[in-house]
């Protein structure tokens, strides 16, 4: 399988199969029943229903979610500190985030290394992130592609990226723009830190500005600038996907948002019906030092600090008020701490943060 997933033309094929011998372990870790063998073939292949007494997985209407993604300047951080081996569960959790916000379940993931030389070590350790992303989403890692193009990146650079799919059964959609309604209120999900947004300005504070080191100590919050920067971004496949299995009906979970690049406004807002307006009061949760770290290092307003970045809330809910307490109860079952931080009125479609 690794054989035919991770191939490049023109390389040195020693090395290549330096590499491809540790791949295939990391990626069957990840396998299910429902992969499906596929010696000397071009490509993966996944049985979407699977019939057995201990596994069972059958659909009416399915529906397939795809979300596809990067990692970003990150890579510049991970360059500079040496350390490859998380960066692939950021990679992972990009995609198979926003893919959760319509309700699917995680089946699948590929990815794609772009590299300026053959290096089974950069590889090796490039693949160990994606396959524990894809452990931490109950996804299987079919494969990938691995190009090696010196006429393209530098020494040294390198780029990647993948796409997950998912399923979810058409009538159990969720589409916040048809279901959200006045009166709902927004669950605010814990963040792991700065995720794998705003890198090109935290890069400018932290190494021009600030003119920090990659191993520069930050006494305040006790780690070294890559221990903060390198943080992986919080999947949150198993939390939700049980949340969907508990609570069936659209009445509960209205509408969820994966808090990307534009912070909680842009992406709240891409879920709301016109008729709605939500209000998220900043003092319900305390912003993490990471955060305050940054904003005071480069004397970012906190205006443009919610505009670029989470904040400490990575992922949010909008739910039926009755349901909103057992929610958070079961979502601390899997150590992801939670809060109101807002609620849906009626009025002109707006996000505000106040």
């Amino acid at each position: 399988m690794a054989e035919v997933t991770y191939k490049s033309a023109g390389v040195d094929l020693d090395l290549y199969q330096q590499a491809m011998q540790k791949l295939p372990r990391m990626m069957r870790r990840t396998h299910t029943p429902r992969v499906m063998e596929n010696p000397g073939g071009f490509a993966g292949m996944f049985r979407l229903d699977y019939n057995s007494r201990l596994f069972a997985k059958n659909y009416r209407d399915p529906v397939l979610v795809s979300g596809t993604d990067g990692v970003g300047t990150k890579i510049n951080v991970a360059i500079a500190a040496g350390k490859y081996n998380t960066i692939g569960i950021d990679l992972v959790a990009m995609c198979v985030n926003d893919c959760l916000c319509l309700g699917a379940e995680p089946l699948f993931f590929l990815d794609y290394l772009a590299l300026a030389k053959d290096d089974p070590e950069l590889i090796a350790q490039l693949v160990e992130g994606i396959s524990e992303g894809c452990m931490q989403s109950d996804m299987a890692l079919l494969g990938g592609e691995t190009a090696i193009m010196p006429g393209l990146y530098r020494a040294g650079d390198f780029d990647m990226a993948g796409f997950s799919v998912g399923v979810v059964e058409r009538k159990k959609i969720i589409d916040g723009t048809k279901t959200i309604r006045p009166g709902d209120v927004i669950l605010g999900l814990d963040s792991s830190g700065f995720h794998s947004n705003g890198y090109s300005l935290i890069r400018k504070i932290v190494f021009e500005i600030a003119a920090l080191d990659i191993d520069s100590a930050i006494p305040e919050l006790e780690q070294t600038v890559a221990d903060v920067l390198l943080e992986p971004t919080m999947i949150y496949a198993r939390a939700i996907s049980d949340l969907l299995r508990h609570y069936r009906a659209k009445s509960v979970i209205r509408g969820m948002a994966h808090i990307t690049g534009g912070g909680l406004e842009e992406n709240i807002d891409r879920i709301l019906p016109d008729n709605c307006s939500v209000t998220i009061d900043r003092s319900t949760w305390e912003l993490p030092a990471t955060f305050d770290w940054l904003m005071q290092l480069g004397g970012v307003e906190a205006s443009e600090m919610f505009r670029v970045f989470n904040m400490g809330i990575g992922y949010t809910l909008i739910v039926n008020p009755f349901f909103a307490d057992s929610i958070q109860r079961q979502l601390a079952e899997h150590r992801i701490a939670s809060r109101v931080i807002g609620e849906v009125c009626a009025g002109e479609k707006s996000v505000q943060v106040v």
